[in-house]
Parts: C-alpha cells; sequence; structure tokens
C-alpha cells in the first residue's frame, strides 16, 4: 500500500516535470519553489521524526506507518528529489526533440514513466524481499530509521535552501 501511494507521488512528479518542459514559457518558478519549500519542511519533520524514533513496548519502531497508503502518498508528493530528476532524465531524453514536443506528447510520455516506475518498484520489492535483507532490517530496524531519518533531513533542508532563495526574492 505504501508503494501505490508512494507511485502517484511518482506519477504527479513526472506530470509536473513534463509540463514544465512542454509549457516552460506559461507556467514560470513561483509554483515550483513554492512546492519545493513546503515538500522541504515536510520532509525535515518525517527525519526529525525518525532520527528520534524509539523502540514501543511491543518491539515494533515507532515511526511505523499507521496507515501505510497515506504515509506512502505524503511521502510520495513530498519527495522533492522526484522532480529534479524527473526534469533531468526528461531533457535528457527529450532535448533534441524540444521544438516538436506539444501536449499531445504528454499522455504516451508519462504511460512510459509509469512503466519504469511499475518495473522500478517491482525490484525494489524483490530486493526488499529478499532474505538476507529481511533479517538485517529487523535487527537493526531501529538504526536504519535513525540514520534514514538524518537523510530526510538533509534531502529538506536541501530543498529548503533551493527554494527559498527564490522565494525570498520575490518579498
Amino acid at each position: 500500500m505504501f508503494l501505490c501511494g508512494h507511485f502517484v507521488g511518482d506519477v504527479l512528479w513526472a506530470s509536473l516535470s513534463l509540463i514544465a518542459i512542454i509549457g516552460a514559457k506559461t507556467i514560470g518558478t513561483l509554483f515550483f519553489e513554492a512546492l519545493g519549500l513546503g515538500c522541504g519542511a515536510y520532509l525535515c519533520w518525517l527525519g526529525i521524526q525518525s532520527a528520534t524514533a524509539r523502540r514501543q513496548a511491543d518491539g515494533t519502531v515507532s515511526t511505523e506507518p499507521r496507515n501505510p497508503l497515506l504515509r506512502g502518498l505524503a511521502f510520495g508528493l513530498s519527495n522533492p528529489k522526484a522532480y529534479p530528476v524527473a526534469a533531468a532524465m526528461f531533457t535528457a531524453l527529450l532535448a533534441r526533440y524540444a521544438s516538436a514536443l506539444d501536449w499531445t506528447a504528454f499522455p504516451p510520455l508519462l504511460g512510459a514513466a509509469c512503466v519504469g516506475f511499475v518495473a522500478a518498484d517491482t525490484l525494489l520489492v524483490t530486493v526488499i524481499g529478499a532474505g538476507m535483507v529481511r533479517r538485517f532490517y529487523r535487527r537493526h530496524a531501529l538504526w536504519v530509521t535513525r540514520v534514514s531519518g538524518v537523510l530526510f533531513i538533509g534531502f529538506g533542508l536541501h530543498a529548503l535552501s533551493t527554494a527559498g532563495p527564490g522565494l525570498w526574492r520575490r518579498l
């Protein structure tokens, strides 16, 4: 369920990057700077929650999601690296065709991205499901969660530092 929610975020970010590439002259940067600021703040909050995680009485880590679909959706939608990665990928693949791109190219390009997302998630589930990986995680879940939290804080601060100056200049 987490991956289903995360998939929605991947599709949104791919859509936004394609919209930016195809319609670069009409959108402007304010929307993306505000989005980066919100995503950065959310990732910092998520990172702090993970970095300060504790074991509960039943042995679970305190950050385990109660609703994996909503947690995956929130994570996928707030992933600030997804937009630059999607934009870089589409730019690298489509730069030589930029003059020929129009809105009719949007659906097949997004469909191709969705096929890639599903393939990547299938590979991810396969690797995570491997016995050695599961055993390692069960043994070290608290520390894996805390280290992941520190990484999320770093991603969040990077998103804030990227979006903040552009918004600050507008004030």
